[in-house]
């Protein structure tokens, strides 16, 4: 490996991604490695946005959502669009998120609750019928 360059193992390593993640961000047009006959060859802009598509993957962003703020690195105003439209989205993400957790914590408790009362049922139960014997 060189400084400028990385090869498809040496990417997979270094990102624990398997070499079809790699050529499929590649046919998405996320990624754009070098060729040298087979070979691919990633440059350090190339692992910057793997870096940044993985993040997004795992914030829940979309493929297209994370395509077009890459998109927006090169629009020539110093990021500050990326910057914004990046924070934007990713306070729309954090508003969804802390909802489906506020939803989880709601289902939770009531599934608590409903094992609780089965265990009282159980219990209750169990008393009748050792009454009878």
């Amino acid at each position: 490996m060189t400084e400028q360059t990385m090869t498809i193992r040496e990417m997979c390593d270094e990102f624990e991604v398997t070499p079809r993640t790699l050529r499929f961000y590649e046919a998405k047009e996320l990624l754009f490695p070098k060729r040298e006959g087979q070979k691919r060859l990633f440059s350090r802009r190339d692992r910057a946005r793997l870096k940044l598509i993985l993040r997004g993957k795992r914030f829940g962003f979309s493929l297209e959502e994370i395509r077009q703020l890459l998109d927006l690195y090169d629009i020539g105003d110093q990021q500050q669009t990326q910057l914004r439209k990046t924070y934007e989205l990713a306070s729309k993400r954090l508003d969804d998120l802390e909802k489906q957790r506020a939803e989880l914590d709601a289902n939770i408790k009531d599934l608590k609750d409903q094992l609780k009362w089965g265990e009282k049922m159980i219990a209750s139960m169990s008393a009748h019928k050792k009454a009878a014997e």
